[in-house]
């Protein structure tokens, strides 16, 4: 299975987490600023992080190249989504961008998989939270970074199932 981890990235800890993911998964790491929507489309899967920023804005190159994303035909393809966001001061659109990511994929035709629990999050209240669960894995790298590896090994472990 051909596995992309596809990232926007600004101060480099999304890019970081991606790189991560990416050798856990045996995936091909990728700048969305070099993607298009053939070479998305060549993949099996593919697992999308973006911070957010503002109140809750995609990353810039994402904003500027969601395009491919939404003009890749993944029918038949899985996707995911994770991120980086601030809990504490944007709890009301904390990792958004991942919504946005996730509404792109389903509606080029991919079916989502990796939503995760929510514990040790308190008072989310964003689009990344849904039916009591989030619909990928946010990170909070600023207010909760001795958190950030255990939870990606956590959903990489879990990834590995649902992308089977």
């Amino acid at each position: 299975m051909s596995i992309a981890v596809i990232y926007g990235s600004t101060t480099g800890s999304t890019a970081e987490i991606a790189a991560s993911i990416a050798s856990a998964l045996g995936a091909d790491c990728l700048n969305v600023a070099e993607v298009s929507a053939d070479k998305l489309a060549g993949y099996d899967a593919l697992v999308l992080g973006s911070s957010t920023w503002g109140a809750g804005d995609l990353q810039d190159d994402w904003e500027a190249n969601i395009g491919a994303l939404e003009c890749a035909n993944l029918a038949g393809k899985k996707a995911a989504v994770f991120g980086t966001g601030d809990s504490l001061g944007f709890a009301d659109t904390f990792c958004d961008a991942l919504a946005r990511l996730r509404d792109a994929a389903v509606a080029a035709g991919a079916t989502m998989v990796g939503a995760g629990a929510v514990e040790g999050y308190d008072g989310v209240a964003s689009r990344v939270f849904e039916n009591g669960q989030f619909i990928g894995l946010p990170l909070d790298v600023s207010n909760q970074p001795e958190l950030t590896d255990a939870r990606v090994a956590a959903w990489v472990e879990k990834l590995k199932g649902e992308l089977a």
